[in-house]
């Protein structure tokens, strides 16, 4: 269809470009003609060449600017060709030259917004992401190919529903012949809470009657079930605990029994952090200290020494060489068996917090899902923040008095305090009241983790007031999977952009040859050339990313994946994107430093990225929190990942309007730019979506789910009217305190300004 693909004007000059849309004039004969030649050419010609066509007609959208109505393609790729890298400007803002003669300030852009917001809001779908129950629910064949976890039918049905459910189970399967073959230990089965079997999660096959698809990001990327839906009571159920029994369990004490089992499939002991010995880390040690074990130079040095591993108050899998024996249970011996990688998730908490007992089904989950169903492929820690300054956590009467007061007695076992002492000791380079507050370094404790329990490959950074209504285990495999079989060339493009299924077209091939004919003059390709930066990251296997197929990076875990793109936060107005502390020479200014942020700290990283960050705290280089990690991989080469999770949206909007209003940013469409959506001023777009530091969706969906009326919708009453609610498997944030609400409650997610 090359007659379709136009080039543009625009004030900024002429833009050799062809673009993955065209604008045609008179669109009411355009499309009255479009709509003819597809019904003549469908009657004369093969129907493979006619479904060709009707294909793009549903890829048409309907726009309106101040020249009119105009009717917009969406073509799925943009080949590499069709891009005029002789005129192309990379700070083009995509949608400037839609209807706009020059630039709109803010406050009309807010306004724009606002409007189409207002209207959306009026269109059929609206709303449909509230309210959907298993009493509408459209089943689905559980037996579809689509399906990739293994499902098993109830005997009966629940008493709240005529609809049948499943058990899920997304494990592999263990001790099987090809487990056995691919020379991996047997997978011993854990016990849970009271030695009982952990029961299983149950899902429902299908979605409620309208229920959207995602905004942004996609299910089938992932190889996730789009068409599994999750009802509260056989979601969560299983986890209930009596109160007179909840406080006889240890949380803790189960996932050491666990791995206790299972330590012949994992390597216990992992390497030292060597680069803190390396001549680029040598200046790190000049200031006294600033080493790994500053607190032996410390006047109690005794004490410290003693207690400088959390482990002191608690058992932990680092002891586990001789912990591990107390329970007596054969070991499987397998020398030469693979080794499995391991994964500690830190649950951010602070001292003052009351655990609703959402929280606490929440908690229990996830070390049931993750850990004890797994055979210890994962550990579940709560990091508690100690608020109260003056504390002297290295005492052992001290850490049990606030560790006693700080989490309900089941988590104990599995709890890790700190506070600010307790890391503003270890990089005495960062200045504490500001730079290396809790706000603006968040990763300090994280670091200090990984320090003192190298055996973990992994750290997901686990925000409390976050929800995942699928299964934990399934969720986030299938992202480490996704990420690691991405290829490095193209990928820090691709990490800047919202994926928009129906704009972009299939991830693997469309989206990437966009991206590629778009920013093919100044592609990331390896660590950027500084002096004051010593890369730890592997060097490109070629000079020019040109020169690689999309091998370079294949099969290679990420060091960092992300729920939320890697955007570029120069010029953007984000708040925090000036945050930069030295990562200076006489040669360049501290602002000057290539970096990229990620709104939401949810994020996995690994053992060497979170080693760097550690080091470059020691050398007085610091951004802030949510900056740290994605800066850190780009500036050493490391490999990270915005893994395009689903994202919906209270409101139908067309995919070219989702680009406009979240990927009109420069080279060729990224989220960052003057018009980025996380500038300040320019949040508001985010509102009426699942997944942000402020919108409204998650708290109001959640509340609903789990049985309370937010908003109209939700609450015993309501339910008896119109059944259980039910959800696909989703992130859901900010969901805070959830508790029983009062009627006529409405939950809102404020913005300040």
């Amino acid at each position: 269809m090359p007659g379709l693909l136009s080039k543009v004007s625009s004030p900024m000059g002429k833009i050799s470009i062809r673009r993955p849309w065209a604008v045609c004039a008179r669109p009411k004969r355009t499309l009255c003609f479009i709509v003819a030649f597809t019904i003549a050419y469908c009657l004369v010609s093969s129907w493979g060449n006619a479904e060709v066509v009707t294909s793009l007609l549903k890829k048409a959208d309907i726009i309106k600017d101040k020249h009119g109505v105009g009717v917009v393609f969406r073509v799925g790729g943009v080949e590499s060709q069709a891009v005029d890298e002789s005129t192309f400007n990379e700070d083009q803002l995509p949608f400037d030259d839609i209807g706009v003669s020059s630039r709109k300030s803010d406050a009309e852009t807010r306004e724009e917004f606002e409007k189409e917001y207002k209207e959306a809001g009026r269109k059929p779908g609206a709303g449909k992401i509230y309210g959907g129950t298993l009493s509408n629910l459209v089943p689905a064949n559980p037996n579809s190919n689509t399906l990739s976890v293994k499902l098993k039918p109830w005997s009966t049905v629940p008493s709240f529903s005529t609809e049948q459910p499943y058990t899920i189970d997304p494990y592999p399967s263990y001790n099987s012949w090809s487990w056995r073959r691919s020379n991996r230990a047997r997978q011993v089965p854990c016990r849970g809470p009271l030695g009982r079997p952990v029961e299983d999660v149950s899902v429902f096959a299908g979605l409620p009657k309208g229920f959207p698809k995602p905004s942004l990001g996609s299910y089938s990327v992932f190889g996730i079930d789009p068409e599994l839906c999750y009802e509260r009571d056989t979601r969560l159920g299983v986890y209930a605990l009596a109160d007179g029994t909840r406080d006889e369990i240890d949380w803790g004490d189960l996932q050491l029994n666990c791995l206790d089992l299972n330590q012949a499939r994992f390597e216990l002991r992992g390497p030292a952090n060597d680069l803190v010995t390396t001549e680029y880390g040598s200046t790190s040690r000049q200031q006294k200290g600033s080493s790994l074990h500053a607190h032996s130079e410390s006047p109690d040095s005794s004490d410290k020494q003693k207690l400088k591993r959390w482990s002191f108050a608690r058992p932990t899998i680092q002891a586990c060489g001789i912990e591990c024996e107390r329970s007596g249970q054969p070991q499987e011996r397998a020398v030469n068996s693979i080794k499995e990688k391991r994964t500690a998730v830190l649950l951010r908490s602070y001292t003052g917090k009351r655990y609703t007992e959402n929280d606490r089904y929440i908690i229990r989950s996830l070390v049931s899902e993750l850990n004890l169903q797994s055979g210890g492929e994962y550990q579940v820690f709560l990091l508690v923040h100690v608020k109260d300054q003056g504390v002297n956590l290295w005492d052992n009467t001290t850490y049990e008095k606030y560790l006693q007061g700080s989490v309900p007695r089941e988590f104990l076992g599995m709890t890790l305090l700190w506070n600010d002492a307790f890391v503003h000791d270890t990089y005495p380079k960062l200045e504490r009241s500001h730079e290396a507050s809790v706000h603006n370094a968040q990763w300090l404790s994280v670091q200090k983790f990984m320090q003192e329990f190298r055996e973990f490959s992994f750290v997901w950074n686990w925000e409390m007031d976050a929800r995942i209504t699928g299964h934990a285990y399934d969720m986030l495999q299938k992202l480490g999977h996704f990420a690691k079989k991405q290829p490095r060339k193209g990928l820090w493009e691709r990490n800047e952009r919202f994926y928009i299924p129906d704009y972009h077209g299939d991830y693997d091939t469309d989206f990437r040859r966009t991206v590629e004919a778009v920013s093919r003059k100044s592609p990331v390709w390896g660590a950027p050339s500084l002096s004051f930066i010593s890369p730890i990251g592997p060097a490109p296997p070629t000079p020019s990313s040109e020169d690689d197929n999309y091998k370079w990076g294949v099969d290679e875990d990420a060091d960092l994946i992300t729920l939320s793109p890697l955007f570029d936060p120069k010029g953007t107005g984000w708040v925090l994107g000036d945050q930069v502390w030295s990562y200076n020479d006489e040669n360049h200014t501290s602002d000057s430093l290539p970096r990229r942020g990620a709104i939401v700290t949810q994020c996995r990283l690994s053992r060497e990225l979170l080693d760097i960050m550690h080091l470059e705290n020691l050398r007085g280089n610091h951004v802030g929190s949510e900056m740290a990690p994605g800066t850190v991989s780009l500036l050493h080469g490391l490999k990270a990942v915005y893994a395009p999770m689903p994202v919906f949206m209270d409101r139908p909007w067309s995919p070219s309007r989702l680009a406009r209003w979240f990927n009109n940013g420069p080279r060729g469409g990224s989220s960052g730019g003057p018009d980025s959506a996380m500038g300040w001023g320019r949040e508001g777009r985010f509102r009426g979506t699942t997944w942000y530091y402020r919108a409204d969706p998650p708290q109001r969906m959640y509340n609903n789910w789990v049985g309370f009326e937010d908003n109209g919708i939700g609450g015993l009453e309501w339910e008896m009217g119109h059944g259980r609610p039910c959800l696909p498997a989703m992130f859901l944030h900010p969901v805070k305190d959830v508790v029983p609400t009062s009627p006529g409650h409405e939950s809102e997610s404020r913005l300040p300004y």
